[in-house]
């Protein structure tokens, strides 16, 4: 790790996967001034951050080729193998001493893989999935739980601090992953009670506003309820985390949870909740929209309803 040090003024950051979050996670590196080289399978979606100043490169391999440090932040874990591992991928263009940090959520199994094949080319890999949402990337108050070699995370915490708030290094290769995967079945719980809170509330006719605001602050306070809960009283259904990447995040939990020998039956059921909402054409609408699933066996129009005030 002497060869490099994470500063503006001496490492040049790439970045490949400008989505929802991604491009805002970003743009905060850019504000501390590294120079950034970006990629992303959509160009267009790049845009806002070409115009603040980054570079454009054709491939996740040139993006290696032009950095010292590598963040992806793509959709699945299939997308992981191919930016990464693929014939045309960073680990090609990267040069001995470049740090890999992917920040997808994905496979603890692909994370170990990773760190073993970059090892072998001299290169640094840490695994490091987040959580905050859209909300929490664009105020750089995410929670990072990062895999890898200690010196190595504390190497990137000048990264780190420029996007999360909440920053653990949990492990070696894939620790990462396994607490971002604790982190998606506490969640995978927490929205089956939001949803099923509010839709109670409004079959018994209460004014929903006032619901939130006399039970957010109390012992069933969570993150999903103060911040999802008024997109949902507002039919705002955008994403802030699509739901068929928290169906791929539920899926490796489960496949986790086979393998370790753990029974999880409601994290089970809410993956085939989810299932259902996205064949009701919601996959690219945000978590929270598993209350138009719930809402419809019900035989409650959500999106037509008259709030009562």
């Amino acid at each position: 790790m002497n060869n490099i040090k994470v500063h503006p003024s001496a490492t040049r950051i790439g970045w490949i996967g400008t989505g929802v979050m991604g491009r805002s996670m970003c743009g905060h590196l850019m504000a501390k001034g590294y120079q950034t080289t970006v990629y992303n399978r959509t160009k267009t979606k790049a845009e806002g951050l070409l115009a603040q100043g980054a570079r454009w490169a054709d491939s996740p391999r040139a993006v290696a080729e032009a950095s010292d440090v590598v963040f992806t932040m793509v959709g699945y874990p299939a997308d992981v193998r191919e930016v990464i591992l693929g014939p045309n991928g960073v680990l090609v263009g990267a040069k001995p001493g470049t740090i890999l940090v992917d920040m997808t959520t994905s496979q603890p199994s692909l994370a170990v893989e990773i760190a073993q094949a970059a090892k072998a080319r001299g290169v640094h890999a840490v695994d490091a999935p987040v959580s905050g949402g859209d909300v929490g990337a664009r105020e750089a108050r995410l929670s990072i739980m990062v895999g890898g070699e200690e010196q190595v995370f504390h190497a990137l915490m000048p990264c780190f601090e420029a996007m999360g708030k909440t920053i653990v290094h949990h492990g070696g290769p894939g620790a990462g992953q396994h607490a971002k995967m604790v982190n998606q079945v506490a969640i995978a719980g927490t929205m089956i009670g939001v949803c099923e809170s509010l839709l109670y509330g409004y079959r018994a006719g209460l004014d929903l506003d006032k619901v939130l605001q006399s039970i957010a602050s109390g012992a069933a306070g969570s993150w999903s309820l103060s911040n999802l809960g008024p997109r949902i009283l507002a039919n705002r259904f955008e994403p802030g985390f699509f739901v068929e990447h928290f169906i791929k995040d539920m899926g490796i939990a489960l496949e986790e949870s086979r393998r370790m020998g753990l029974a999880m039956p409601g994290l089970a059921l809410v993956q085939q909740l989810y299932l259902s909402l996205a064949a009701l054409g919601h996959a690219r609408d945000g978590t929270h929209a598993l209350l138009l699933a719930l809402a419809k066996m019900s035989g409650i129009d959500w999106m037509s309803r008259t709030h009562k005030k």
